[in-house]
């Protein structure tokens, strides 16, 4: 006959049997095993209480859940609204309106209107030529839709009437020179225009800084034209496009400034630079004597202030104010101011009247005009 025998667990010490009437005391909980040494014996029940039991002395703490990602959720802050939990099938169909109530529904986005077709392709049909040429004959002031030039060749059209003028070419999109009286104040145009968006208000400067002069490419649009231009260019949008100014004047000086898109005036008025003469008319306040220019020529012969070769004479005086005359070699901004400082003389005003062969001739202050065929730097 076989017994069975009961296997106990070696690690688990046999309890003590205590006299009768005799309680058991509380048993402490063991200390934590080091990581490194892990035990294999059972955790005593009696050192972890169960569910939401509290300690002895503690407050009772809420029940956490554990979401099935194994990651706990963050404790929930007060006032702070838990998202709504998805809705079954049974609950959707409770949370449906009644027979009477209609459901409220999102209305439709409204249809966007028929744009057309872009102005190019259909001049492409009309003309039988490339995109390319469509586009220099509408940027070249030559089709009209509904009787009115329109030189964008991105314009919308659906069913207007377009039409091209019989003498359209494209051997006039030659690029232009335009010539500007820059009125005192205004800065040369050598600085770009910063960009801004179509319709968008300008913004005011900051409080307490300082405004910037006005540039003097804002001076140039279709209603700044001097009406006594000479030259037969008709005036277009993209002649204010891609304009370089690479000749230098003072802001409070007036006169001609030059403003280009043929590559080859750029480069007459960069390269030979140094030897194109700058004619300057400078008004200072009273009357000159014969011997206050000697002054200037004395600072012209100094070698050791390697000035431009100069010449300077007398074009008018009277009592109240006095014109000189400056012929410079080369754009030398504030030379002028040095020598009439040199010569003890206070300058009213000062103009640019010439540069090269190009005079400014009649052109009124803050109008422009185009550069004639005839005329060269």
């Amino acid at each position: 006959m076989t017994r069975n025998t009961l296997k106990l667990n070696p690690a688990a010490k046999t309890p003590k049997r205590l006299p009768a009437g005799q309680t058991p005391a509380r048993q402490a909980t063991p200390a934590p095993r080091p990581a490194s040494a892990p035990s294999s014996a059972p955790r005593a029940s009696a050192a972890r209480p169960a569910g939401n039991a509290p300690r002895d002395g503690a407050p009772p703490r809420p029940l956490r859940s554990r979401p099935a990602d194994g990651h706990p959720r963050p404790p929930e802050r007060a006032g702070a609204s838990r998202p709504p939990r998805a809705e079954s099938a049974g609950t959707r169909s409770a949370a449906r309106p009644a027979s009477g109530a209609t459901p409220r529904h999102r209305p439709a986005p409204a249809p966007l209107p028929d744009t057309g077709e872009r102005l190019s392709k259909k001049v492409m049909q009309l003309k039988d030529c490339s995109r390319k040429e469509a586009e220099q004959y509408i940027e070249g002031g030559w089709v009209q839709v509904n009787g009115k030039v329109i030189e964008e060749p991105q314009h919308r059209v659906d069913h207007e009437t377009i039409t091209l003028d019989p003498n359209a070419s494209l051997m006039e999109l030659t690029p232009v020179t335009i010539l500007l009286n820059k009125p005192a104040g205004h800065t040369d145009g050598l600085e770009e225009l910063p960009p801004t968006r179509a319709g968008a208000p300008m913004r005011p400067p900051a409080r307490g800084a300082k405004v910037p002069p006005p540039n003097a490419r804002l001076l140039l649009t279709p209603a700044q034209r001097w009406e006594g231009d000479a030259s037969e260019t008709r005036v277009l949008k993209r002649h204010f496009n891609h304009l370089e100014a690479d000749v230098e004047l003072e802001n409070g000086a007036t006169g001609l400034v030059v403003f280009t898109q043929d590559w080859r005036t750029t480069r007459k008025l960069t390269e030979d630079m140094s030897t194109m003469e700058h004619e300057f008319l400078v008004e200072v306040q009273g009357e000159i004597e014969p011997d206050a220019l000697k002054p200037i020529g004395y600072a012209l012969k100094d070698e050791r202030l390697d000035l431009p070769q100069v010449k300077v004479s007398v074009n008018s005086t009277t009592p109240e104010s006095s014109r000189l005359r400056f012929a410079i070699k080369g754009s030398h901004p504030g030379l002028i101011a040095f020598l009439c400082e040199k010569a003890g003389l206070q300058i009213l005003a000062m103009k640019r009247i010439r540069l090269g062969r190009v005079t400014l001739a009649d052109l009124p202050v803050g109008q422009w005009r185009y550069l004639a065929g005839w005329e060269k730097f």
